[in-house]
């Protein structure tokens, strides 16, 4: 078993959020690279679009997600996917933290899990 602890105290600023990358890992080969974020009252990730897909998974909190135009509430327990090059940001008008695990990937990352998967790389 490998297990990899968060570290509240030393979440780096980064994108208007607070965060820490869990992923990659060296024990693990995954496909993908996530972060755990924490959006503080009265604040917002910033804005951003980019080339991999992408997942949110609300773990604590209510708050609310801006894309192209659209709003809508995101609370705890709640999931959502955007396509590469869709804007998105994530806005925290409630009077405690959101937070909440990203995940991302794209071909290049699927292809590295590939070839370390087939050279035997199975941690």
């Amino acid at each position: 078993m490998f297990l990899k602890h968060l570290d509240r105290s030393h979440l780096t600023h980064e994108n208007g959020l607070d965060a820490q990358r869990l992923l990659p890992w060296p024990q693990l080969n995954a496909p993908f690279e996530g972060s755990w974020c924490v959006i503080r009252p009265g604040t917002a990730s910033t804005a951003h679009a980019h080339h991999e897909y992408e997942i949110f998974i609300a773990l604590r909190g209510e708050a609310f997600l801006e894309s192209e135009g659209e709003r809508v509430p995101f609370n705890a327990g709640d999931i959502v996917h955007f396509p590469p090059h869709r804007e998105h940001r994530v806005v925290n008008e409630s009077d405690a933290d959101f937070e909440m695990y990203s995940v991302w990937w794209d071909a290049d990352m699927a292809e590295r899990f590939t070839a370390r998967h087939t050279e035997g790389v199975h941690a």
